[in-house]
């Protein structure tokens, strides 16, 4: 069994973007080696998350606009009561999801059509990161 452990820095200009990593975690699973198996992306903050979905952007415009309606930003979060003023980032992790896990076949991404891997980042202008843990043979 073989692993291999990544880490991908990100320091957005914004508050909210969505940065395609499809190809960071691809060239990960090449260094690791790995022809079977499985590779885990993960935020490792509670205000970003990492999702699967086609790379198009009137879709990331809908997914944007649909977080910002279910978990606005601005509003009297008792989270912000702490002092904090991301309440809103953190629920829309929650609606996202902070990790993906993906199968590794004949070395390569197992996707279906279309499929990506985005970085969602929902309360930015600071430094985060992302974990790609890569298992198997």
């Amino acid at each position: 069994m073989k692993s291999h452990t990544e880490y991908l820095l990100f320091n957005t200009k914004k508050r909210r973007e969505y940065i395609n990593i499809t190809g960071r975690v691809e060239e990960a699973v090449e260094k690791s080696g790995v022809q079977e198996g499985f590779v885990l992306v993960s935020a490792m903050h509670i205000t970003a998350g990492v999702y699967v979905n086609d790379a198009e952007q009137g879709l990331i415009e809908d997914i944007d606009e649909w977080l910002d309606k279910l978990a606005p930003y601005g509003p009297d979060y008792r989270h912000h009561r702490t002092g904090e003023d991301n309440g809103d980032a953190h629920l829309k992790n929650l609606m996202i999801g902070s990790q993906v896990f993906l199968p590794v076949t004949k070395g390569q991404l197992d996707f279906g059509p279309w499929q990506q891997v985005y970085y969602a980042e929902f309360d930015g202008r600071r430094k985060k990161r992302v974990i790609i843990k890569i298992i198997g043979e």
